[in-house]
């Protein structure tokens, strides 16, 4: 069985995700949707709301399941018998970060390999720090995320009004 890891913080889910988590699902026999802790990254949900979140918005694809970490990406795959991390990619400074994160993950470990897949020009843009942003300021998101985030950014900036 070929299962591949699709790391990221999710801080939230995009709709962007979205698509490399159900592109990935149609390589694969199994996706491993892998919810880093990411807390220097200062998350506005916590891990248990993003798990949750990433759940709910990918509960249609039957392959996929949705794990949190707090390790090593190379120590992750192993533990859940990964073989190919598949990331996303929108623009040249995705590349550069990703492209020196792989390389650091080939070092660690020779047998984990990485695939990109390229963004779709209508999520070229999308970024989840963008999202919190049009949200804190009561923007629009439609088509940025999944109906079940809408929801809980709403309630999240209610609460902070």
């Amino acid at each position: 069985m070929k299962r591949a890891l699709t790391p990221g913080t999710f801080d939230p889910i995009t709709s962007g995700h979205l698509d490399v988590i159900t592109r990935a699902a149609q390589l694969v026999d199994e996706v491993v949707v892998s919810v880093a802790a990411s807390e220097k990254k200062n998350p506005l949900f916590t891990l248990d709301e993003r798990v949750a979140l990433v759940k709910e918005a990918t509960a249609h694809l039957p392959n996929v399941r949705v794990e949190p970490f707090n390790d090593l990406l190379v120590n992750f795959a192993r533990r859940m018998d990964a073989e190919v991390v598949i990331k996303g990619l929108r623009a040249i400074t995705d590349f550069e970060y990703e492209f020196q994160m792989t390389a650091l993950n080939y070092q660690l470990d020779q047998e984990l390999e990485t695939v990109f897949i390229m963004s779709p020009p209508q999520y070229m843009y999308l970024s989840s720090s963008i999202v919190r942003e049009i949200a804190s300021m009561h923007g629009s998101l439609d088509g940025l995320v999944p109906p079940c985030v809408v929801r809980a950014l709403k309630e999240k900036f209610e609460s902070v009004a």
